[in-house]
């Protein structure tokens, strides 16, 4: 990790987010997103994710670029849910094939479990074999499937789902 820097994410730092996350919309179906996200969108993500008290956590280099993010939030808006997390990981692409995304993982897997969740879920296009290896070799496994989720680049897209158990909270409780 010589020369990098975990960061945590603030406002300075949505301008290289959202770019992040446009060249991911339009060159790749990891978002199955169509339109790039304009600086207010992006804006309330951030307010959402402060709100909540969820982390971004970040890496930059040496020159302080940020070379990636990742982040959790919930998976499902219902109570019962509240243990459960769904990740989301992005490596700048000139940055990709250096081992970016397993060490965000890791970290955000880190994160997640230091807060108490119980349940780490990854979405991940079923066509992505680096991510569902990745997601393998960190310990998730594959929890199901949607076939025809969405519609992206003139083809039908699967969904593979893959879990992680993490050790939870030490005294979990109903509502």
């Amino acid at each position: 990790m010589r020369g990098m820097n975990w960061i945590l994410c603030g406002r300075e730092r949505l301008e290289a987010i959202r770019s992040i996350f446009n060249e991911a919309i339009l060159n790749s179906t990891a978002l199955y997103d169509y339109e790039p996200r304009s600086v207010a969108v992006m804006e309330a993500w951030f307010a959402a994710k402060e709100a909540a008290g969820l982390p971004v956590i970040g890496l930059e280099n040496a020159m302080g670029e940020l070379m990636g993010f990742a982040s959790y939030g919930p998976f499902r808006a219902f109570p019962a849910y509240k243990y459960t997390v769904e990740h989301s990981v992005y490596v700048d692409g000139r940055f990709r094939g250096r081992g970016l995304g397993r060490m965000l993982l890791e970290r955000v897997v880190e994160a997640a479990e230091v807060a108490g969740n119980k349940t780490m879920i990854g979405v991940i296009d079923a066509e992505n074999a680096a991510s569902i290896a990745l997601h393998e070799r960190l310990g998730f496994v594959r929890c199901g499937e949607i076939r025809h989720a969405g519609f992206k680049f003139g083809r039908w897209l699967d969904l593979v789902f893959y879990q992680r158990v993490l050790k939870g909270p030490e005294s979990p409780v109903d509502g």
